[in-house]
């Protein structure tokens, strides 16, 4: 399996219910650092599995619509705990429409993972298929 990986990172706000996420209840930002990678079992006619500079541009945009702004404004994330895993999933499936609209190539493209960084320390992933 092919794996190309690309970064880009992102600011947002937000809080949490439940009592397991203790003062985090409370309205705070976070800075994740965030990692698209796109799996093809295959390279393509090209020779790549997908391109790098449309692959970094698609995960910019995506990280645009989210990024400074307070995640319990959006309509999209009402009732939803914001957590690091819920919004790699977010990223992912956002990610994986634009790959099924034709917007990065990568004809051979499988698979896709995102990874957040919330820190050197603690990160959280969602894979799936394409």
């Amino acid at each position: 399996m092919f794996g190309v990986t690309v970064r880009d990172h992102m600011m947002v706000a937000h809080s949490f219910s439940g009592d397991v996420f203790g003062p985090a209840q409370r309205l705070h930002g976070a800075t994740y650092v965030v990692d698209a990678t796109f799996r093809a079992e295959h390279l393509d006619a090209d020779g790549i599995v997908v391109d790098i500079a449309r692959a970094g541009a698609e995960l910019h945009a995506v990280l645009g619509e989210l990024g400074f702004r307070n995640l319990d404004d959006e309509p999209a994330f009402a009732g939803i705990n914001t957590s690091t895993e819920a919004l790699a999933r977010v990223v992912a499936d956002r990610l994986a429409d634009r790959v099924h609209s034709g917007a990065l190539g990568g004809s051979a493209l499988v698979g896709l993972s995102v990874t957040l960084h919330e820190s050197h320390v603690a990160w959280a992933t969602y894979e799936r298929a394409l």
